[in-house]
């Protein structure tokens, strides 16, 4: 029996390969590439974040649900591995090219249409970098897509079991983020306004969604009792940090991070369901995408935030696009390629960070910021945020080391943000440091851990506010790496006798140093 079955799927998946070898060529060459490239530079930022709070297991935190950060731990479970935390969007980013393959020919596409749309699900700049770096949003273009072509099969091909899943994956995708709200109310309208409001019938539907409201309640519940941080946070960011800009500049953000000359494929997925009564059915998802770009735009929300319902689109835009003639299919083809090798340099860690910080140099290459903090960054947010963290992590160990013991016993080790405390953290496990004092998202509900204050390791303490903050401050070295984020090169300092208490620290919510 067991051996019919494997026999079975092994045939199935000849038969796939016949079928689309360009898709599978396509997903290969991905994998090969995202694979060979993800032990390059160090763990970014978030990352080690996210293994740290993965490591303190809940049903939520401050800026986020817990899945991606149980990925995170796990994926440490055997040792630090860069490459293992990201073999997940890794494994992502190739099971969304089979789905949006899967899409096209659901839509009515013939081979070509296939296989273009699989070919710009693997090379649009946004889901490249999605691939190469674990987080929040990783898993969000496999997901949202998924609930588009579920609710697809179920509303037009009668396929019930299908509706179920819409909402068990919704559920899921919320226990990664949130996000995946503004896509279902894109969905909701679309359904609403065309004549797939027939999958409203499917008592199948309305399981999902009770069971997928289940599996997101945790987090929700978590975020409720702690008083929705998260809110708190999205809404200082949107209002503060986040460069969403004019409607025109936000535009064009979109068009660039999904590939310039991949702009009419997508823009015919918009266009083509009104024009064409080929792709009729597929008009509620060009709402979805429409009124989910809008309210992610008038949130003020990171250019970043929207890009999951890209993939649909590439879908139904490449069954328009395979009609076209064959010389102008071919010049969309290469001219994305072109692109996108242009700017992988920008986006995979294909360069040495001298070697990159030149390439940077060139007009058009870089792209704009989509935060105040990625401002000034030398490698782009993302690849100098990926610099230094060891580095840190050692010297702060030297300098914990090098206490007597009598103050070791009782010394902590406090950063101005999140990166540091994490770095420090995961790195410093190995070093056997206490764990860091930190203000910011789950650092601040996880506490001071007991310390007394009367030893303080402090991480790029600001000398003049130390010397009013403790009774006695010393300057034991610096910190920092070229090319890594500006402001995390520093000082790093020993305060003696914390005149504040962690108690009133905490209950103001800030320190002063």
């Amino acid at each position: 029996m067991g051996e019919s079955l494997l026999a079975s799927r092994i045939e199935n998946l000849r038969a796939s390969i016949r079928r689309d070898p360009i898709v599978w060529a396509i997903a290969l060459t991905l994998a090969i590439i995202e694979l060979a490239l993800s032990n390059r530079y160090d763990k970014f930022c978030n990352e080690l974040y996210f293994i740290d709070c993965g490591r303190h297991p809940a049903f939520g935190y401050p800026d986020a649900p817990p899945l991606v950060s149980l990925i995170a731990a796990a994926s440490q479970l055997f040792g630090d591995r860069t490459w293992m935390v990201r073999l997940p969007t890794i494994a992502s980013a190739i099971a969304l090219i089979f789905l949006v393959a899967a899409f096209a020919r659901e839509l009515g596409g013939n081979r070509s249409a296939v296989w273009m749309a699989a070919l710009a699900a693997a090379i649009a700049p946004a889901f490249l970098l999605n691939g190469a770096i674990l987080s929040t949003q990783s898993f969000e273009p496999l997901t949202w897509t998924a609930c588009g072509y579920l609710l697809f099969r179920a509303a037009y091909r009668e396929d019930r079991r299908a509706a179920l899943w819409v909402g068990i994956i919704a559920g899921i995708a919320m226990e990664a983020k949130y996000g995946i709200g503004g896509w279902a109310l894109g969905l909701a309208a679309g359904i609403l306004l065309t004549p797939t409001r027939r999958v409203l019938r499917y008592p199948q539907l309305w399981y999902g969604a009770i069971i997928g409201i289940a599996i997101a309640a945790p987090s929700l519940i978590w975020q409720a009792m702690h008083g929705f941080p998260l809110a708190v946070s999205a809404g200082y960011s949107a209002k503060y940090l986040n460069l969403t800009g004019t409607p025109l500049q936000f535009a064009l953000q979109q068009i660039r991070a999904m590939n310039v000359a991949l702009a009419p494929m997508w823009m015919a997925g918009i266009i083509a369901p009104f024009v064409s009564a080929r792709l009729r059915e597929a008009r509620f998802l060009a709402i979805a995408f429409v009124v989910t770009v809008a309210i992610f735009f008038g949130v003020h929300g990171k250019e970043y935030y929207d890009h999951a319902a890209y993939p649909t689109m590439f879908a139904a835009g490449a069954v328009a696009c395979a009609t076209w003639n064959r010389w102008a299919r071919r010049a969309l083809v290469t001219c994305a390629i072109a692109v996108s090798i242009v700017l992988a340099p920008t986006i995979l860690p294909i360069l040495d960070p001298p070697t990159l910080a030149r390439y940077l140099e060139i007009p058009h290459v870089r792209a704009p910021e989509f935060e105040r903090q990625g401002i000034g960054a030398p490698l782009t947010i993302f690849f100098s945020n990926e610099l230094g963290w060891r580095e840190l992590e050692k010297r702060v160990a030297d300098v914990y080391w090098s206490l007597p013991d009598e103050e070791r016993a009782h010394a902590s080790i406090i950063t101005a943000d999140y990166a540091e405390a994490a770095a420090i953290d995961v790195y410093g496990r190995e070093d056997g440091l206490p764990p860091v004092i930190c203000l910011q998202f789950a650092y601040y509900v996880w506490g001071d851990h007991g310390y007394d204050g009367s030893v303080n390791i402090v991480v790029r303490g600001n000398q003049r506010m130390l010397r009013t903050e403790c009774a006695r401050n010393e300057l034991v070295g610096r910190f920092g790496v070229p090319y890594a984020m500006s402001f995390e090169n520093g000082d790093l300092m020993i305060c003696r006798g914390l005149r504040v208490p962690f108690e009133t620290i905490w209950r103001s919510n800030r320190l002063h140093f």
